[in-house]
């Protein structure tokens, strides 16, 4: 006679139900940092609970002026403490991480888009970290005081400093088979240069000067091409939320 908690002993079906675990994102009611670990969700086709914490602004484009009501509760809750009382924070079966470029790398490797060998794995990261450059590079740019010498140094940036760091990137793609930038098949480094470069609502306010940046790199262009042909990714997209930011 068996007991109702008897353990099932088909390892088959221990190991399908081991092997899928609970996922959930919390973040604000926007794209922000958290936009990457969802497409990692769609491009992988792995169900998650999208958690989006309410976000208005008592005057539009003003940050000072920003209401969180949810936020602060779960905040003074320490419903947060894991991830520094900060949002992004990633729930796996009840385990909470924080940092967004942790939860990033962390679900590219989960689902299978870290590449298939270590240093596969560390070419995604290499260039997953030359975008966190260009972005940094970009901010200086924006950071610029005085509207006509920002504008004229936002002109250069996408007429010739953004052109030039895709040239680089272009160079530093490891040999493959293509289309995506590293082994064969799509990972990590592909979608966060299609967040940068290609998808709508991207990282750029100026969507055509960052399409115009790669039109002379073939692997990068194909590599997004690629990316942006990929069915699962086009689902998310025309079912995603419209948020300003």
């Amino acid at each position: 006679m068996f007991c109702c908690d008897t353990p099932d002993v088909n390892p088959a079906r221990n190991l399908e139900f081991s092997a899928m675990p609970s996922y959930k994102l919390v973040y604000f009611d926007a794209r922000g940092i958290a936009e990457n670990a969802r497409m990692l969700f769609a491009v992988a086709k792995q169900p998650f609970e999208d958690v989006r914490l309410s976000l208005t602004f008592g005057t539009p484009g003003d940050f000072s002026t920003i209401k969180r009501p949810e936020f602060d509760a779960a905040k003074a809750a320490g419903e947060l403490d894991a991830s520094l009382g900060k949002v992004p924070c990633l729930e796996v079966d009840g385990v909470k991480i924080g940092q967004s470029k942790a939860i990033e790398r962390y679900l590219a490797r989960e689902l299978g888009l870290m590449g298939s060998s270590a240093m596969e794995a560390a070419q995604v990261d290499s260039l997953g970290e030359t975008v966190r450059d260009i972005k940094d590079a970009y901010q200086k740019v924006r950071s610029i005081a005085g509207a006509d010498e920002k504008k004229l140094a936002l002109d250069n940036w996408f007429a010739e400093g953004l052109p030039d760091w895709v040239k680089l990137v272009e160079k530093s793609v490891p040999a493959g088979p293509g289309p995506f930038l590293v082994g064969g098949k799509v990972s990590a480094a592909d979608l966060s240069f299609y967040t940068l470069l290609l998808a709508p609502s991207g990282f750029f306010d100026n969507t055509e000067g960052a399409k115009a940046s790669f039109q002379s790199c073939p692997k990068i262009k194909a590599a997004l091409e690629a990316v942006d042909a990929l069915p699962q990714l086009q689902d998310y997209l025309s079912k995603r939320k419209v948020t300003p930011i």
